[in-house]
This record gives C-alpha cells, sequence and structure tokens, in this order.
C-alpha cells in the first residue's frame, strides 16, 4: 500500500477515535468509519494486542474499536454499516433488489443504524427523470430562519433536464414530496454530519468517485450540497468526494443533491 493511502487512512482512524468518545453516549445512533484495518508506522499490520492495545506499540486505533469490529444486523453493510434496500412505495427489499422506477423497485436506502433514510439517484442519459443523477440545483431556501441569511438563487430549467421550472434545491424537495418518494413526505437536505454519517473511509482514495459510499446500498453518484453557511452568507456546504469532507460552494452555482429523510438524535 502507498504511504499516501496509508496517511490517508491514519487521518481518518485519529477521527475514528475522536467520534467515538464524543457519540458513545448515543449507542448505536451514529455509525463507525468502515476502517477495519491495522497499521504500523507506515504500512498495513495485523490488528493484534502486541500493536493496538493500551500498551501495544500503535495503540487505540480505530479498527479496535465500535461497531466496525462485528455487530449482529438489520440488513447489510460493509463493516459496520447496516442499510436495508427500500422500494419506491416504501416496502423493505432484499440486498439484490434493482434500482428503478416502479413502485416495487429499489428506490431509496434506509440507515438501521441512524434511522435516516436516504434517497438514491436514478440514471437514464436518453429521457433523465426527476431524480437522475446528472441533474443539478442551485441552492434556494426562502426560509429566514435556515438559509443564513441569504436565499440563495432559484436556477434555471436546463440545468435539471427539464424535471423542474426553476432547478433549485427547495423545488427539488418539494417536487420529491409531491410524489411521496418511498412513502414518505418529510425529505430535506441533508445536514453535513448526516452527509459524513454515511462516508465509508476505509474506501480507497482512488475510488472516491464516483461515491464514497457503499455501492450496493448508493449507487449513481455520492452527495452533492448540504445546508447554507453562515460565513460567508452566498455559500452552502458541499460533500467532497475526492477528500471526504465538507467543502464550501457558491449557491449560484449549480451541483448535484441528495436528499435525507428522518431524524436522529445526534443531529
Amino acid at each position: 500500500m502507498e504511504k499516501t493511502t496509508v496517511s490517508r487512512v491514519l487521518r481518518f482512524t485519529r477521527i475514528g477515535i475522536v467520534t467515538q468518545a464524543l457519540f458513545c453516549s448515543f449507542a448505536f445512533a451514529v455509525n463507525d468509519t468502515g476502517v477495519t484495518i491495522c497499521y504500523d508506522d507506515a504500512f498495513v499490520s495485523a490488528c493484534n494486542s502486541a500493536l493496538t492495545s493500551d500498551v501495544g506499540t500503535h495503540p487505540r486505533q480505530d479498527a479496535r474499536f465500535g461497531r466496525d469490529g462485528g455487530v449482529s444486523k438489520i440488513g447489510g453493510g460493509a463493516a459496520g454499516f447496516d442499510f436495508s434496500k427500500i422500494s419506491n412505495a416504501g416496502a423493505d427489499l432484499p440486498s439484490s433488489a434493482v434500482l428503478g422506477t416502479a413502485p416495487t423497485d429499489w428506490g431509496c436506502t434506509r440507515d438501521n443504524v441512524t434511522g435516516l433514510w436516504w434517497e438514491v439517484k436514478t440514471l437514464n442519459t436518453t429521457t433523465p427523470g426527476l431524480r437522475d443523477v446528472n441533474n443539478t440545483y442551485t441552492w434556494y431556501d426562502n426560509n429566514a430562519a435556515t438559509n443564513g441569511g441569504n436565499a440563495g438563487n432559484l436556477g434555471i430549467s436546463a440545468s435539471c433536464n427539464g424535471t423542474l421550472t426553476q432547478c433549485n434545491s427547495q423545488a427539488y424537495v418539494a417536487a420529491v414530496n409531491a410524489v411521496t418518494m418511498c412513502g414518505r413526505s418529510d425529505w430535506r437536505m441533508p445536514s453535513y454530519k448526516e452527509a459524513m454519517s454515511i462516508y465509508n473511509a476505509a474506501i480507497p482514495q482512488a475510488a472516491l468517485n464516483p461515491s464514497p459510499n457503499d455501492p450496493t446500498y448508493f449507487q449513481n453518484g455520492g452527495f452533492g450540497m448540504s445546508t447554507s453557511n453562515t460565513a460567508p452568507t452566498d455559500t452552502a456546504r458541499i460533500f467532497h468526494l475526492d477528500m471526504g469532507g465538507m467543502r464550501t460552494t457558491l449557491k449560484t452555482q449549480g451541483r448535484p443533491v441528495r436528499l435525507v429523510a428522518g431524524t436522529n438524535t445526534y443531529q
């Protein structure tokens, strides 16, 4: 394994330890990092007590703690992640279910750890639909309590292939809720914490594009925009696929969107 890749995983190992400490009071309310391997100074090494115990040469590594060490699951997923496929009508499906637009086809994914439901993007290069992965939206929210002091931009119809009159995040949320995607009408933009909650830090950096998420349960792209920044007010957060974190984008810039539904106590 290249040293740059090792360094990246070690970085998330340290983050994972902090995450475990911060959220230990919320049992199974937050996902683990997905890291299940251990390291010495530069390379992958066996996860044994000589290496990772409190008195080991490289103690308290991420793989030693949390859900990634092995837990029972409702559904499936890598390491400690636990996902279930949900049909467009809202019913549980087997992991082998295929993405589609029919009521019994896979349309969403439920995180059985956090309880959150996630939109799964579709892909049709001939006739893109409402939820097509290639549709982009400007950031817009006319609610002064949640828009960071700047409502954003209404957008134009062309950026989402004519599926909306104005291609912006607020209009998209309204359209998805109007069709009760997967039997729900509480879809919204995810917070940056929610976006990070299903990020798998064990995926090699070269494989992050198109998605840093479990490919069985999240197809056709990773994340897009999140909530507004408070400063500068004309910007919003966006999930950075290459680095596995959040960065800033102008609200006028067309970006992909993946919606979330439900609530979780750690937010």
